[in-house]
């Protein structure tokens, strides 16, 4: 896809760099984040309009620091440099550079100490509240260089050189602690870079649907819908792109909660009027899963027959060339991060090994955009709440929502209890506020009392999560007047379960999903 003007960021390892790419895009502006490690002329190739070093955990004063080919500074292109970038800029025309006694962490006051494009608009009482996380620390800047801020404990937070177009922050203006960094962020993009807020879902839209096209051409594309907004985005901006000649296939697992195979099957087919066939496989799935109480062996097993199912549905389709998957462009990044790929790939994320063993090429959408990103375009399509704000679910589905083997029984009961979480977190408002709530079925029976008579019965937990994410999560503090309607309405309306509980753990070092 061809866009006028592109940021792109250098990444030396930060924790926030793909925070400053989402930054940006909230601005309008499109950028794409690149290893530090880039070749010189791919990174001429892209054309980027501006460039941003991020910040990382190395020391340049270390020899073998990352760093960037000198050529770049020649360019003539607006930089900025964040934290590490900040550092390396320093070093790299000869300012004064020593790794700190102490590694400064956490919130500290920024003093303006001169005018700058960096501060037009910022408004400042005192001091400007701002996150730091460096070791190096800026001794002196470099020649040509001013210093544009400072706080109590370092004399140089902040350095421009406006001959270069060359400005450098040693706080990070990505995180929602830093004050008004957005409007900083803002002013480097349009204020020093002058660059065009172009960047937006609607145009997006646009401009993928005409590139579908073309890369298509008259094939046939094959679709695995499972019912999430990712994947039933891919399909509606196909289905416009090339319409009946996309082949959606949704199949049902039996490890679904209650009613969504009819639910998603039928509203994609009535308000989109998408070329759909709905696969029932659930007796294959669960006949498969009899037995079995190991987590990664459900999931193993609950893979393999999906790609066995779809695999023999999609040859039957003739003409198919292609298979459209939903990846986003955090798993682009995590390939390509400097800091190495991901040490684990969840294997039920996406149709993994189906392209190659059908001989059918990758067509992916959704690679540029973040998950707030996916949204929007969602909303831009016309596509429900339901589907546009749905929690993400697993792949294996409630299997490894219920500890232990799966079985109907099982199946039944914490269907009926999850649909309760689900209908009561939407009900109060805090369906949007947390990042996902479900029910797991516990491998354990309780005692308990029902109508004067004792019972020996199954155990909810509830697992509800405030995260960004994902890849950190804390357990969400929901009124305790929410959590005891929750706990009430299952133990009375779902036969089997005598008991709630409510997980109180965070990730690290639990993980969200029970299994």
């Amino acid at each position: 896809m061809h866009i006028e003007d592109k940021v792109i960021i250098l990444d030396f390892g930060s924790q926030y760099t793909q925070l400053i790419a989402r930054r940006i895009r909230e601005a309008g502006v499109y950028s794409e984040i690149h290893p530090c490690t880039i070749d010189i002329d791919e990174l001429k190739s892209l054309s980027p309009k501006a460039i941003i070093l991020s910040g990382g955990p190395a020391s340049v004063c270390e020899l073998d620091a990352p760093k960037i080919d000198p050529e770049v500074f020649e360019w003539g292109l607006p930089i900025l440099g964040i934290c590490y970038g900040m550092q390396l800029i320093a070093h790299m025309f000869k300012g004064e550079v020593t790794p700190a006694k102490d590694r400064e962490y956490g919130r500290s006051e920024l003093e303006i100490i001169s005018d700058s494009p960096l501060w037009e608009g910022v408004e400042v009482k005192d001091k400007l509240t701002v996150w730091m996380s460096h070791g190096d620390t800026v001794l002196s800047p470099p020649p040509g260089f001013e210093i544009l801020a400072k706080t109590e404990s370092i004399d140089v937070a902040a350095i421009g050189n406006a001959q270069k177009n060359i400005y450098a922050l040693q706080f990070h203006p990505e995180v929602a602690h830093t004050e008004q960094g957005d409007r900083i962020i803002n002013n480097f993009l349009f204020k020093i870079a002058g660059l065009k807020p172009t960047w937006s879902m609607s145009s997006f839209i646009d401009s993928t649907i005409k590139s579908l096209r073309e890369q298509i051409g008259d094939d046939h594309v094959v679709c695995a819908l499972s019912g999430g907004i990712d994947s039933t985005v891919v399909a509606v901006l196909l289905n416009k792109a090339i319409g009946k000649r996309l082949h959606c296939i949704f199949v049902d697992n039996g490890v679904l909660r209650l009613n969504e195979g009819e639910e998603v099957v039928s509203y994609l087919r009535e308000h989109f009027d998408l070329n759909l066939k709905y696969v029932q496989a659930q007796d294959l799935f669960l006949g498969r899963l009899k037995g079995v109480e190991d987590p990664e062996e459900k999931r193993k097993i609950i893979g393999y027959t999906f790609i066995e199912v779809f695999e023999k549905e999609a040859k039957a389709i003739p003409g198919v060339k292609w298979l459209a998957q939903g990846t986003l462009y955090p798993d682009v990044i995590e390939s390509v991060s400097f800091r190495g790929p991901s040490a684990v790939i969840k294997s039920h994320h996406n149709v993994g090994g189906l392209p190659e063993k059908m001989q059918l090429k990758l067509v992916e959408p959704l690679r540029e955009l973040f998950k707030d990103e996916v949204r929007k375009v969602a909303v831009e399509l016309g596509l429900p709440d339901f589907i546009v704000w749905r929690h993400p679910f697993p792949g294996p589905g409630l299997a490894i929502r219920i500890i232990g083997e799966v079985t109907p029984e099982k199946l039944d009961i914490l269907r009926q209890a999850d649909k309760i979480v689900q209908s009561e977190l939407k009900a109060s408002d805090w369906y949007r506020k947390v990042w996902q709530g479900f029910a797991v079925l516990l491998p354990l029976k309780t005692v308990g009392v029902m109508g004067d008579e004792r019972t020996y019965e199954h155990v909810i937990a509830l697992r509800v999560v405030d995260s960004i994410d994902a890849m950190t999560a804390d357990w969400s503090r929901l009124p305790s007047e929410l959590l005891a309607r929750i706990s009430n309405r299952i133990i009375n309306e779902v036969k089997g379960v005598n008991r709630v509980v409510y997980d109180i753990s965070s990730k690290p070092p639990s993980t969200i999903e029970w299994e």
